[in-house]
Order: structure tokens, then sequence, then C-alpha cells
């Protein structure tokens, strides 16, 4: 039907915004379940994940003495005896091993014995799938082609490195999947203002599990502001800042309603935690040779060189080419965190954990597949001309296909050694036979006392030894004031000393650990060399042989 209004007073349609392609031909699609190919993509890099990071998982790598801890931690709230298996001294904020706690609940509930370092590490996996498919669609979010965002799954999920490290339980990798659950939101195309208030809240939870996500938080703001609409920015912003600090403020506000946020006579502090955080000795600069950092840095790069170093490019390069593609400025907020993440690492003098990069590994995976996106729209597109010959356009996609046949060459050898080593290796034979000896070789675990590093100590809980004063975790038998009272004559009020790597290397910094194994004589070892496990009957004048006290 014909208008019969003048053409001047006619409303005007506004016209459709098409997206515009960040490295592909076509945008990605608004809701992702909605989208076939990507949910075949995704789920079959899932089913890959999955498989390669759950076989052998038990058996490698091997078990660490924080591993127990946060494990002995969510035992000790699930069984109602607070917030730790020793006292809580506000060293990390407790949610995070309140959700290994959840996570575990129902497998112990099952079967108790099974409540074991190597056998929970079996809930890590739902941990590492959920942030798998959260690193696939937030690639989609940020513009990334399908390719490419299954190409940052498959590194995120299947370097040797994230395998190894995704495995454990560790706190970063809870925190992880908390900030990347803010990131998908705060990229959210849809731009409602609860996905932003989520992003905050999802943004407190992550630094509520582990601390140090704080550092990131900057470039999460970054990735909020660039998606979230322009006319509801300042209220979309306003209240994810809100929603994470009023939810990461019950943090001190627990301590304080206990009492313990400043330092006084007889109680922990959340003060002292803090100072204890930011004054902990240094491990050196990392590229300094010989120090604990440089040490650390090279582990990284023993199981994987690929995903840290080419991470670290793809971040170089995004940056360099951010004036004029749209796939660097669309991955502005990962490219800062890399960014982020590595000037911390270099600090002069700085303390750098093991567990640090993990903190890193999707974002290092988004950047590099973004940066591979990048090369190959410029390889495949920019250099396109208008009247391009058959030959010349042939030409380019044979320099692509060069260009990943190179790439493939040089990382599939190196990562099927690597995911090879993490599915038939075997390094925990020798804390499974000391748990085994001390099990069925001491005649009165009730009442034998034994200083144990916190991977063996649930196992020893189990099998009848008193959680805490019988089986002791072996820092507190110097720093726990309540175990120190217990053991008035130091090292003579104790039976056996396990001496794991972890006990003998830090023994240097604990007297009565250390004189525990001066007055010890071995009556069992596993393993050999560096990674030997000794089971250490202390010698005192009441020590009958072959027995305990």
């Amino acid at each position: 039907m014909t208008s019969i209004l003048p053409a001047a007073t006619r409303p005007k349609v506004p016209a459709q915004r098409q997206p515009v392609p960040a490295a592909g031909p076509a945008g990605p699609p608004r809701r992702l379940r909605s989208s076939p190919p990507d949910l075949l993509l995704c789920g079959a890099l899932l089913v890959a994940i999955l498989l390669v990071q759950g076989w052998n998982i038990a058996d490698y790598p091997t078990l660490s003495d924080d591993e127990g801890t946060y494990l002995a931690q969510a035992w000790a709230v699930q069984q109602g005896r607070g917030l730790a298996h020793y006292t809580y001294w506000y060293d990390h904020p407790p949610l995070g091993w309140i959700q290994i706690a959840l996570l575990t609940w129902i497998p112990s509930r099952l079967s108790p014995s099974s409540m074991t370092v190597g056998t929970m590490r079996l809930v890590m996996l739902l941990v590492s799938a959920v942030s798998a498919v959260l690193v696939y669609v937030l690639a989609r979010r940020l513009s990334l082609p399908r390719w490419a965002a299954g190409l940052a799954m498959g590194l995120f999920g299947l370097s040797p490195l994230s395998v190894v490290l995704q495995r454990e339980i560790f706190l970063d990798n809870l925190a992880v999947m908390w900030t990347l659950l803010a990131f998908t939101l705060a990229a959210s195309p849809s731009r409602h203002l609860w996905h932003h208030f989520g992003a905050g809240l999802a943004a407190a939870t992550a630094v509520l599990t582990k601390e140090t996500m704080l550092v990131v938080l900057p470039a999460l703001l970054v990735t909020m502001w660039r998606h979230s609409h322009r006319d509801t920015r300042k209220f979309a912003v306003t209240g994810a800042v809100t929603a994470c600090a009023l939810i990461g403020f019950s943090y001190p506000l627990f301590a304080l309603l206990k009492g313990e946020l400043f330092p006084g006579g007889g109680h922990v502090s959340l003060w002292d935690g803090i100072r204890y955080q930011l004054t902990r000795p240094g491990s050196g600069f990392i590229l300094d040779q010989g120090s604990g950092s440089y040490g650390v840095l090279h582990s990284w790069l023993y199981y994987d060189r690929v995903l840290p170093l080419g991470g670290l490019a793809g971040a170089l390069l995004l940056v360099l080419t951010w004036r004029w593609s749209v796939t660097a400025r669309s991955l502005a907020g990962p490219a800062l965190t890399v960014a982020i993440l590595t000037a911390l690492a270099l600090r002069p003098n700085g303390y750098l954990p093991a567990m640090y990069v993990i903190q890193a590994l999707p974002f290092l995976a988004l950047v590099l597949a973004g940066g591979v996106a990048s090369v190959a729209h410029t390889v495949a597109r920019r250099w396109r001309g208008p009247d391009e010959r058959a030959w010349r356009t042939g030409g380019r996609y044979a320099l692509a296909a060069v260009l990943a046949i190179a790439a493939g060459t040089y990382v599939v050898p190196r990562w099927y050694d690597g995911d090879r080593t993490a599915v038939t290796a075997d390094a925990n034979a020798p804390y499974r036979a000391a748990s085994t000896w001390l099990t069925t070789r001491v005649a009165d675990p009730g009442h034998t006392r034994v200083l144990v590093d916190d991977a063996l100590w649930l196992d020893l809980a189990h099998a009848g030894y008193r959680p805490g004063l019988g089986v002791i975790w072996f820092y507190k038998a110097d720093l726990d004031p309540a175990v120190t009272r217990t053991m008035p004559h130091g090292w003579k009020d104790l039976d056996y000393v396990v001496a794991s790597p972890t006990v003998r290397r830090d023994a240097v910094n604990l007297p009565h650990v250390a004189a525990a194994i001066e007055h010890s004589t071995p009556v069992a070892t596993f393993g050999a060399g560096g990674d030997r496990i000794e089971i250490r009957r202390i010698q005192t004048a009441g020590t009958a042989d072959g027995g305990t006290r």
C-alpha cells in the first residue's frame, strides 16, 4: 500500500546495523547454542581435552604439597572442623577450598577413603571442561572466526603445560574459570546490564578464590568498556564495579566480625596474612640464571614453549597492528591481561610460584590464536587486489598452507611427546607405596605421631591416625602454637617423619623438622634420587626396635 504522507513527514526507519567481520567472512553468531558448526567444533575439542587431561590423571604429575593442603582444608570444611585442618590464618581467602569441598562432597560421601589427592584430581576435569568451553565462547564473542576460536580452545586445553597444571588441585584453576566467566559476560553481544553485573560478581568470586586475580581486573574493565553500549556504559560499568566491590569486601568484613582484622594477642589476623604475602622472600629475577624464578620459567618451557612464547609473540603482534587490525582491537582485554601478568613476572625480586602461569594460559591462547587469525586475514584477504589474477590468489593460499604446515610440523611432535608422558608416566608410585607402608606396617596408628607433607595427610587421616595431632603437617610442628604445645620435648615426642622431597627441602628453616630428620633412621625408602620418599623412625630412648612407642 502506497503511503499518502509527504516524503518529508514519513517516519525514518533506521537501517539495520551489520556486524563487521574481524578476521573472517562473517561475524560470530549472536547465540552460540544456535550455531550447529560451533557446537560440533567445541564439542569435539572438549572430548579430546577431557580424554588427554583425564587419562592417567592420578599418576602424573607428582602430588604436590599445595594440592594436599587445599584438599585437606576442603575436607575440614566438609567435616565441620572449620575453615582449615589446622588454624586458619588468612593465607588465602577460604572460598577456593570451599568450592573444592562442594565439588568433592558427593564422591567423599560415597567413598570417604577416596578423599585423597590422586583420586580427587578427577573433579578438576569439570573445572577444565568449563574453562575450555568459556575460552571458545569468549573467542567468538571477541570476533575471532570459528577456526581461530577452536585453535584458542585447543591451545588452552591440549598444551602439555596446560595438561600438567590443570590436572592439579590448585586454587588458580578455579580462579581462572571464574575470570573467564567474567570476561565472557563482559563481552556479551546482547549487552544486557545484568551480564555486566554478573561479570562483576564473577570477578569478585575469582579474587576471593585466589587473590592474585585482582591484577587482571583492569583488563576486564577494558573489555567491558569496549563491549558495553554507549548509552548504558556508565550504568554497566558502575554496576559491575559495585557488585565486585560489595562481594569482595565480604572477606575483610568476615575477619572484622571474628575480631581478626588486625593483629592482637592470641589470635591470627587478616592484616598479618596480607603482610606475609607482600613481604615473603622473592625468588629473584626471572632472567637471572641461578635464581628460583629462572628455574620456574624453565620448568614451564620444559613442558611447552609454544603457548608461553607464542602467546607473548601474539600479544606483541596485536599491539603492533592495533591501528588497522580489528582483531587486535577486539582482543585488547586478553592482550592487556598478558601484558600485566608478564610485567609482574619480570619484577626484579618478586615471588614467582610454579602455578603462576595458570592465570595466563587462557589469555596466551586467545592472543596467540588472534595473532594467527590476523596473519591469516592479511595473507588471505588484505593482500587481495580488485583485479587479482587466479595465479596470485593461488599463491596467497599456498603461502597460508605452507605456514600452517610448518607450524604443525613444529608443534605436533613436541606436544605429542609431552602429552604422551602425561598419559603414560607414573610419578606417584613412591607416594602410594609410602601410604601403604604407613597404613599396614604401623601397629597402632591411633597412638603414633608422624610428620608428613600434606600430600599424604588425608591418606593417614583415613587410615586411623589422629587428624592434626597424630598425623601432623610438617610445617605445623614449628609454626602452629596449637601443635607445638603438644610437643613439649620437640622431636622426641614424634615417632616417624616421612622425608619427602618437600619435607627435606623446607626442613632447613624448620628446626623441629630438621631435628626429627637428624635423629631418625630410614626404615623404608621408595623411589630413588632427589624424588625418593624415606620413612624414618625417630630414635629415642623409649623406641623399641621394629615398633613404635
